[in-house]
């Protein structure tokens, strides 16, 4: 069985590498363990849930060198801006006294360690996405190449994912979805992402896109990504919330999202 169309969340270039530089390899190996995620809460025979995982992490890399997260030193402007932005999400950053370099190695060194090397991984990707217009279009002909043609009933966006998918689903009118599952979703962090989304919210408001027939948001009450993890205060046409209790070390896995019950009776009416 296949139907689903998966976009991966940050964090994933390491597949492009694993695979010989191969997008293709990358792309399979993501729908593989993507599958036996979600097998974990179907509970049923091993089947192909996912007709495919649009892959782009290599388009917000400027090549194989740049794989693999580098030091705070080494962070550019915008993505010391966006770990800062972030943090004080968490109460940490408010008084920024100091140049952005040594203000993101004391924030750093506050953190816990897996908070830390979250925002390794998420600071310099959301920055590469959101900051750089060549990125972000070759980002979302990616995952509207896809969409189109898969002709998914079902797509399952998770973490940065979700970002690329709603900016994606709005400049493509033609594509249309009849669920649309969002995971461990940033898409409301304000001063992040919120008030850099294409196109712009309306009002201090967001829109589910008008190709999606229902929209179900899941997140972690823990997720340091999903913040805040209420996407309804943000955006119109949220049918379903639910805030879960995945794991207090993997908190924003694809792993712990893909296999939550949660995601059962918004699934089983396609898998049947």
């Amino acid at each position: 069985m296949a139907g689903i169309v998966g976009v991966h969340g940050i964090g994933k270039y390491k597949y492009f590498m694993e695979a010989g530089q191969s997008v293709g390899g990358a792309a399979e190996a993501m729908r593989q363990k993507w599958d036996r995620y979600l097998h974990v809460s179907q509970g049923g025979e091993t089947e192909d849930y996912f007709s495919e995982v649009a892959y782009y992490a290599h388009v917000l890399h400027d090549g194989p060198a740049g794989g693999h997260p580098l030091g705070f030193a080494a962070m550019d402007a915008p993505t010391h801006q966006v770990l800062i932005d972030w943090a004080k999400h968490l109460g940490l950053g408010e008084d920024l006294t100091r140049s952005l370099k040594a203000f993101t190695g004391w924030l750093l060194a506050k953190l816990d360690s897996r908070s830390a090397s979250f925002a390794k991984l998420f600071a310099p990707e959301v920055a590469a996405y959101l900051t750089n217009p060549a990125k972000r279009e070759k980002a979302q002909a990616i995952v509207a190449d896809v969409i189109r043609r898969n002709q998914p009933k079902v797509l399952i966006a998770h973490s940065l994912g979700s970002v690329v998918t709603y900016e994606t689903l709005w400049a493509n009118p033609d594509l249309q979805v009849d669920l649309l599952i969002t995971l461990g979703s940033p898409l409301g962090m304000r001063n992040v992402v919120f008030e850099r989304l294409l196109p712009a919210p309306i009002n201090g408001r967001g829109e589910r896109p008008k190709g999606v027939g229902r929209w179900v948001n899941i997140a972690d009450k823990d997720d340091i990504a999903a913040i805040p993890p209420d996407l309804r205060d943000s955006f119109d046409g949220i049918d379903v919330e639910e805030l879960v209790n995945l794991d207090w070390i993997d908190f924003h896995t694809a792993e712990k999202y893909l296999g939550c019950p949660a995601l059962t009776p918004y699934l089983q009416p396609f898998l049947a």
